[in-house]
C-alpha cells in the first residue's frame, strides 16, 4: 500500500540523510542500536514498549519498523495489541489527568 503522505523510507533518502549530517547519523545509529540492545530489559520488551510509543507518537513508519521488530523477537500478535492498548489508555489517561487544568479554570472564573 502506498501513501503518498507517508513516502517509504528509500536506500537513497538514507543516504542523503547521511550525506547531509553524516556525525548526527552515525550518533544516531549508535544510540538506536544501545537502546534496544539486551540489557535490564529484554529486546522483545523494549520493542513492545517501541509499539506503544509509536502508536502515542503516531509515527507510520515507527509503527511499522517496530511491529516488525517486535515480531522478529517473538511477541504475538496478542502482545502487540495490549501494548498498543496501553498506549490508548496512556493517551486517553493523560486527557483525563489533565482535566485539573480545566476545573481549576472554571473554579476561578466562577463557574463552579
Amino acid at each position: 500500500m502506498s501513501d503518498v503522505r507517508f513516502p517509504k523510507p528509500t536506500r537513497e533518502t538514507a543516504e542523503r540523510r547521511h550525506a547531509l549530517a553524516p556525525e548526527a547519523d552515525k550518533a544516531f545509529r549508535a544510540f538506536t542500536k544501545a537502546v534496544f540492545a539486551e540489557g535490564a530489559l529484554d529486546t522483545r520488551t523494549k520493542q513492545l514498549i517501541a509499539v506503544a510509543v509509536a502508536h502515542v507518537t503516531q509515527c507510520p513508519w515507527c509503527i511499522e519498523g517496530h511491529v516488525k521488530a517486535a515480531r522478529r523477537e517473538g511477541a504475538s500478535a496478542e502482545q502487540i495489541m495490549e501494548a498498543i492498548w496501553v498506549a490508548a489508555e496512556m493517551r486517553a489517561g493523560a486527557a483525563f489527568a489533565h482535566s485539573v487544568k480545566a476545573l481549576d479554570l472554571l473554579k476561578d472564573s466562577g463557574e463552579e
